[in-house]
């Protein structure tokens, strides 16, 4: 048999979060992605091999899972440096775009070259991997995740690594020897009830009903959980995220002060981060865009708060709302604020915005690392009724 090495991977709109093997790998990369030419020029190519290689990733991709084969792409911080940087739209699909392919590619990429899972014999390394990862409920209630897991499996998809430091030249043939998706509702769920060993830790959750509202960057998912599982019929996904929004204050930025900014990641970094929160630099000095980021932002707040009054009013027995998502981190103050004056639901934010950012690619750890202890304990028990047999 061969072996297989756990991928958990969260491919959001913001930036790819990846858990690797027994949790000694994670990966954290902007979801920007920016098509190139193979010889890209480097200043001071002497020095390339003292640079980070999650943040000069240059690589060509060959995947029949792609719309687009063959292309040579910047990825995630290097992408960000070009004119022709794309980061998903709004209103598409993430099971239907080849950004969310390359992404994922990329970062198992990235963890087999770099963590000696592999052996690596004339710059080529064969990496298998079970994977675990999730989509919007919507795209799930509309069967998008059988196609998405039947591109992955049974084909071979391969990252040559070009500009890389360290990599440069090296091959990565990647097979899945399983693919598990799940919808991005539950899978905030079960990090909420377990630890990484998979014992329960909430138990006082354990048979509530509850809500989770998933605010991401192009769609809004609120789970309906009741009796330990998804309500299919009462769950709902919304076709808004906070990417649109993001866009807006950026494009506000740039007309009213002339500042370019990178990508939605600086507007989200100008919107959460400790100190200086809501201000940028212009012409050195330090301006407050405060004006800017709160109506556009609190516009998408209201829309939200809509989502989240009328999901409960048709579920009204439920007991609390619990927001995740890196769109419930740029707006819980919001959120609070309109709650507190409206109608006083029962809702929980968590105030470690890291935890509730990195909670998809946690609970796809939790998740394939269950499917896979079961499936191996399946497998002793048919050996051991094959070898009774005989």
């Amino acid at each position: 048999m061969t072996k297989t090495r756990i991928a958990a991977v969260d491919v959001g709109n913001d930036a790819v979060k990846a858990n690797f093997g027994k949790l000694e790998n994670e990966l954290y990369i902007p979801n920007v992605v920016a098509q190139d030419m193979e010889d890209r020029p480097v200043i001071g190519i002497e020095d390339l091999d003292e640079k980070e290689p999650v943040d000069n990733l240059h690589i060509r991709l060959h995947s029949p899972a792609l719309e687009e084969n063959n292309v040579v792409y910047r990825v995630g911080n290097l992408a960000t440096k070009t004119n022709n940087s794309t980061e998903l739209d709004p209103g598409s699909s993430k099971s239907e775009e080849d950004q969310t392919l390359v992404m994922l590619f990329a970062s198992i990429a990235l963890d087999a070259v770099s963590s000696g899972a592999f052996k690596e014999k004339n710059n080529v390394i064969d990496a298998n991997y079970t994977l675990g990862s999730g989509l919007p409920l919507r795209e799930v209630k509309e069967g998008k995740d059988v196609g998405y897991r039947s591109q992955l499996l049974g084909s071979v998809h391969q990252v040559e690594f070009l500009v890389t430091p360290r990599y440069q030249g090296k091959k990565i043939n990647i097979k899945f020897d399983e693919v598990k998706i799940y919808p991005e509702g539950f899978a905030a769920y079960v990090n909420l009830i377990m630890d990484n060993e998979l014992k329960v830790i909430n138990k006082e959750l354990i048979d509530k009903q509850i809500l989770i509202q998933d605010i991401g960057g192009l769609s809004t998912d609120i789970a309906v959980i009741r009796n330990r599982n998804v309500d299919d019929d009462k769950a709902q996904g919304f076709n808004l995220g906070v990417a649109e929004s993001l866009e807006e204050i950026r494009e506000e930025i740039r007309s009213r002060h002339g500042i370019e900014l990178d990508s939605r990641r600086d507007v989200v970094d100008i919107i959460t981060r400790k100190n200086d929160r809501h201000h940028i630099m212009v012409k050195g000095s330090r301006t407050n865009v405060h004006d800017i980021t709160d109506h556009i932002l609190l516009e998408l707040a209201k829309k939200e708060y809509r989502f989240l009054r009328n999901v409960w009013a048709k579920n009204s027995q439920s007991e609390i709302c619990y927001f995740v998502g890196g769109g419930s981190a740029v707006l819980k103050d919001y959120l609070k604020a309109l709650n507190n004056k409206l109608d006083g639901f029962n809702i929980e934010f968590f105030e470690d915005e890291n935890e509730s950012i990195w909670m998809m690619a946690n609970a796809y750890y939790k998740l394939v690392t269950d499917f896979l202890n079961k499936s191996t304990k399946d497998q002793k028990e048919e050996e051991k009724v094959a070898a009774k047999e005989k």
